[in-house]
C-alpha cells in the first residue's frame, strides 16, 4: 500500500513538472506582453495541480474563510507548496514575498516576476526589509493581495519556527489590514518527500487584523490567530499537536 501510494506520488510530481513546462510555453508570449498573460497561466497551473490532487491521489483541497479581494497584506502559515497554489488561486491578484533565487528558477522565476512577486535578499535581514517596502511602495510590485509566510519557510506540522518583523515592517508601512491565514496542508504535502498523502488539506482565511496597531500587539495577535487555527485544523485532520 506504502509502495502504491508514493507511485501515484511519483506520477504526480511528473505530471505537475511537465504540465507546468507546456503551460509556461504556452503561456509565454502572452506573459511576456501583458502580465495578465502570467496570471493566466499560473491561475490555469494551480487549476491544474488541486484537479489533479483529487483526482489521482485523493487530496482535496478545502477553503474556508472569506478571501480577500482589496488591497490587503496576506500573512499565511506556509507548509507546504500546496498552501501557495490554493492561495493563489483563490486570490484575484496575489503575488509573493519570495527568496531572491527562486528568480532563477526556469519557468517559475519568469512568471513570479511577471506577477508581480518582490524577491528579497534573505540572508541580509535588515537591508532585505528596506528593500522589501522600497519595492513594495514604489510599484515594482502591482497593486493586490501581498502575500508573506512571516516565518519566512515552510515549517513542518508540529514544529516551531519564529514569527519574523517582516510581517510587521510591510503592515505599519502599507497602512492596510492584513488578513491571516491558516492550514494543514503540511499533513498531506510534507516537506521533504515525495509521498503525497490522501485526504482533507484546509487553508482558512481568518478575521482581517485592523491596520494601526502597535508591533507588539500585532506579532503577538498574528502568530496566536495564526498558529492556533492551523492547530485546530491539523488536530481535526488527526494530528496529535
Amino acid at each position: 500500500m506504502l509502495a502504491f501510494r508514493w507511485i501515484l506520488s511519483l506520477i504526480y510530481v511528473v505530471l505537475n513538472a511537465v504540465v507546468m513546462l507546456l503551460i509556461g510555453i504556452i503561456f509565454l508570449p502572452w506573459a511576456l506582453i501583458s502580465p495578465k498573460g502570467a496570471r493566466a497561466a499560473c491561475m490555469c497551473y494551480c487549476a491544474w495541480v488541486i484537479w489533479l490532487a483529487k483526482w489521482l491521489i485523493g487530496l482535496k483541497v478545502e477553503v474556508r474563510g472569506t478571501p480577500p479581494s482589496g488591497e490587503v497584506l496576506i500573512a499565511a502559515k506556509h507548509q507546504s507548496f500546496l498552501d501557495i497554489m490554493v492561495i493563489y488561486y483563490h486570490s484575484p491578484q496575489a503575488k509573493y514575498i519570495m527568496k531572491r533565487e527562486i528568480l532563477w528558477t526556469p519557468v517559475i522565476g519568469l512568471y513570479a516576476y511577471r506577477i508581480g512577486c518582490v524577491p528579497v535578499n534573505r540572508g541580509k535581514r535588515g537591508q532585505a526589509i528596506k528593500k522589501m517596502i522600497s519595492d513594495v511602495k514604489s510599484g515594482a510590485a502591482t497593486a493586490g493581495q501581498l502575500v508573506i509566510y512571516s516565518q519566512g519557510t515552510r515549517v513542518k506540522p508540529g514544529e516551531l519556527a519564529p514569527y519574523k518583523v517582516g510581517t510587521f515592517a510591510l503592515y505599519d508601512q502599507l497602512k492596510q489590514p492584513c488578513v491571516p491565514v491558516a492550514t494543514n496542508a503540511g499533513l498531506f504535502w510534507p516537506k521533504g518527500t515525495i509521498t503525497r498523502k490522501a485526504g482533507v488539506a484546509v487553508v482558512e482565511f481568518l478575521e482581517p487584523i485592523a491596520p494601526g496597531k502597535a508591533q507588539a500587539e500585532f506579532m503577538a495577535e498574528l502568530e496566536d490567530v495564526v498558529e492556533t487555527k492551523s492547530n485546530d485544523l491539523m488536530r481535526e485532520a488527526g494530528f496529535d499537536v
